[in-house]
């Protein structure tokens, strides 16, 4: 640190020269407490509770008894917990004829989406590969209709599909609801791979070719390590898609095919007996646990993934 001698003369020399000392540059900061940001942070606080608030209340309310939900405090915490409506709802809860809670609908619910998952991206990102660095005759028409296809409602759909999958022999089974959540991802799957592919450097392909690479040599060995980020947007967007799917579950399957959300229905509007909202609430916790779950573990990759997969012009 300088002493003040050499302070004094260093002033007493600039002031020679007729220079001063100039303060510091840029922009002056901004006060913690901007309007700007007491209106950012303000609208955060109360999107944040308005999405909370529910689950706040849906959590409270399956950890109480009935007596206790009766004296209708629905925000205050539960004063003496118990998870029996969490074990009622998940084993023994009826829906209909069966009491056997969501335990057969979740199991359901997981046959119908891990091989739908896994089909419909396997296909899906070879289609956006072929679209991407294989040029053939009738790409950009074949992708014009794909992605027609991705926003055709589903509602219009589901006529003639239960007219094709009786025809075949399997409306009313898992593979029939399987082969229908595979076509109706595929075209939104197709468009993000096509894009992600198109987005990574064309030299290593071009490469690849020069060194004799074929069609699936540069698939598997080159695109596929280098696609990580895209493969789990998809795996996100079908698993969240295809386990909170009800129309498709209610209308191509059996009562013992259900899904977990159409035996999640069947327990909410039953008529038989007492109204359970602890029952009702753990229900509804417990069939939306596992997008929930698939997605915090996942969900950096799925920011980069569905960035660099997004449509380009």
């Amino acid at each position: 640190m300088a002493d003040p001698v050499t302070l004094k003369n260093a002033n007493s020399s600039e002031a020679a020269s007729g220079k001063t000392f100039s303060g510091p540059n840029g922009r002056k900061p901004r006060p913690a407490l901007s309007g700007r940001n007491i209106m950012l942070y303000g609208t955060l606080f109360v999107a944040a509770v308005y999405y909370l608030l529910p689950l706040y209340v849906m959590i409270v309310t399956s950890l109480k008894g009935m007596p206790e939900i009766r004296m209708g405090n629905i925000f205050s915490p539960p004063l003496e917990i118990t998870f029996e409506p969490w074990v009622k709802a998940w084993a023994t809860a009826c829906t209909g004829l069966n009491c056997d809670g969501l335990s057969r609908g979740f199991w359901n619910s997981v046959r119908i989406t891990v091989p739908s998952t896994i089909l419909s991206i396997a296909i899906a990102s070879v289609n956006g590969y072929a679209l991407a660095n294989w040029r053939f005759k009738g790409a950009d028409l074949f992708f014009s209709i794909l992605v027609v296809g991705a926003f055709i409602p589903y509602q219009v759909m589901i006529y003639p599909i239960v007219i094709v999958l009786r025809e075949i022999g399997i409306y009313g089974t898992l593979s029939g609801l399987i082969l229908v959540h595979s076509i109706f991802g595929m075209p939104i799957l197709t468009l993000l791979f096509r894009n992600y592919f198109a987005s990574l450097p064309v030299e290593l392909f071009k490469a690849a070719r020069i060194d004799g690479a074929g069609f699936w040599q540069i698939f598997l060995r080159i695109m596929l390590p280098m696609s990580l980020p895209i493969f789990v947007v998809a795996m996100i967007l079908q698993i969240t898609g295809i386990w909170n799917d009800f129309l498709f579950g209610v209308v191509f399957t059996r009562p013992e095919y259900y899904p977990m959300t159409v035996q999640l229905n069947n327990i909410v509007n039953s008529v038989q007996g007492v109204k359970e909202y602890n029952v009702n609430m753990a229900a509804t916790i417990l069939t939306g646990l596992v997008p929930l779950v698939v997605y915090f573990v996942s969900g950096r990759l799925f920011v980069r993934g569905i960035a660099a997969g997004a449509v380009k012009g």
